[in-house]
């Protein structure tokens, strides 16, 4: 195995390319091809390792998901031992595994608002969509189908499906698709008046959902102001307006402390959209969390929502989605994640005195961004700091996204934190 460049800079080749049929996400593929690929060949804990055998500082996650970190051959195991019994069926109509059962009702134990509904889906695209068809339904079911006007914020990432393309505060998300939805509108990220007026413009009978991310994640580690979560959450009530929660990132701990962000923050939501931190990636699977409320005229019979996944409750999924959360209880996670923040904070804040960064966002959940003054920096950054011994992420606009996972260490942090100060430095020079 070669020497880990973490405590210093590595001689070795950037990555060693693959030539490949392979077509990335969030890619251009001319400079994939032409750059090299990054191939990662295994992970342990807070670790990942090339197919040269270079060790990294996984400082993201995979991509905000591994939660209990690489390597956990218990939830392997449950996995292989649910498909060697079964490895999936249909849950639509009355069918379902009796794995995906328990899961439902495990998730329930802990969700944000007593005595919600599962529904399953196959990761985070799948829950926004999910959650902005279910919204729209409930209006209909309520007898006010007016109401199909869904509400997102700027900067927000809600996946990739047609309602999140749509809700994107991205602009660049959007670009070249034409009007995915016309009944979709953007409203700013950090001002709940800016909600207000767009619902005294469009009218409140128009508007069935808005989304919140409790953090903005993909769009460049953006925290909420002080009392904005508060605010809209009290407007929606105000207006009759559903108030979804977007946890795809924040859910399953990565708030530190908690379970969930709306927990932390007793919003109350009306729909969670989860996945990531569900299985810490060991499975693709995601879920939607449905209020009482919200559930209720869709369980008084006679009322079909067609709507549903082929992989929706995915037993194998679920069997890891169960050894997942043990895991996470067992070994205290939720406080490891606070424990994470802290040390996030103490650790990159310094780095905004550097020339090149505009500022560190951090303090709040085991997430940070260090923000570049100029946004171009950040993508040729993230080659510079593998090479420091550190796998990280573009993200927003020109931000560099650490979202570790649960079982890094502090001195891991700090190891992390003056490799980018290095390559910060080697940047500069």
């Amino acid at each position: 195995m070669a020497e880990s460049s973490v405590s210093g800079r590595s001689t070795l080749t950037d990555v060693t390319d693959h030539s490949s049929a392979f077509w990335h996400g969030f890619s251009d593929m001319h400079a994939v091809e032409s750059g090299g690929r990054f191939v990662v060949a295994r992970g342990e804990g807070a670790r990942i390792w090339d197919t040269d055998g270079r060790e990294y500082l996984d400082g993201t996650a995979g991509l905000w998901f591994t939660n209990v970190g690489h390597g956990r051959t218990e939830i392997a195991d449950a996995v292989a031992r649910q498909l060697s019994t079964l490895a999936h069926y249909s849950t639509f109509g009355d069918v379902t595994p009796d794995v995906t059962l328990e899961l439902a009702d495990r998730l329930a134990e802990i969700a944000p608002v007593p005595g919600s509904k599962i529904f399953f889906t196959s990761g985070g695209s799948d829950s926004i969509d999910t959650a902005a068809k279910l919204a729209r339904r409930y209006w209909h079911q309520m007898g006010r189908p007016g109401k199909s006007v869904v509400v997102g914020r700027q900067k927000a990432y809600h996946g990739m499906h047609v309602a999140g393309t749509a809700l994107s505060g991205l602009p660049l998300n959007r670009e070249n698709y034409g009007e995915l939805m016309t009944d979709a509108r953007t409203v700013a990220w950090d001002d709940a008046k800016e909600l207000l007026a767009l619902i005294e413009k469009e009218g409140a009978d128009t508007i069935a959902a808005f989304f919140a991310e409790p953090i903005i994640g993909a769009g460049g580690v953006y925290l909420p102001p002080a009392g904005y979560l508060h605010e809209v959450r009290q407007i929606c009530r105000d207006h009759d307006i559903l108030f979804v929660a977007d946890e795809v990132v924040t859910g399953f701990g990565r708030i530190g402390d908690a379970w969930f962000a709306s927990s932390k923050f007793e919003l109350e939501p009306d729909l969670v959209t989860t996945a990531k931190g569900l299985t810490s990636g060991y499975v693709p699977m995601g879920a939607v969390f449905v209020a009482p409320w919200i559930a209720a005229p869709f369980y008084e019979g006679g009322s079909w929502w067609r709507h549903g996944y082929t992989y929706g409750g995915h037993a194998g999924a679920a069997a890891a989605a169960l050894a997942n959360l043990d895991i996470i209880v067992r070994e205290d996670l939720l406080s490891h994640a606070s424990r994470l923040e802290a040390s996030l904070h103490r650790h990159l804040a310094p780095l905004a005195e550097h020339d090149l960064v505009g500022e560190v966002r951090s303090g709040m959940g085991a997430v940070a961004a260090v923000q570049f003054a100029d946004p171009t920096y950040a993508m040729p950054f993230v080659k510079t700091l593998r090479r420091e011994g550190v796998s990280a992420r573009a993200a927003g606009n020109g931000a560099i996204q650490f979202s570790p996972a649960f079982v890094m260490t502090d001195e891991q942090v700090e190891q992390m934190a003056a490799a980018t100060a290095r390559a910060l430095d080697a940047t500069v020079g």
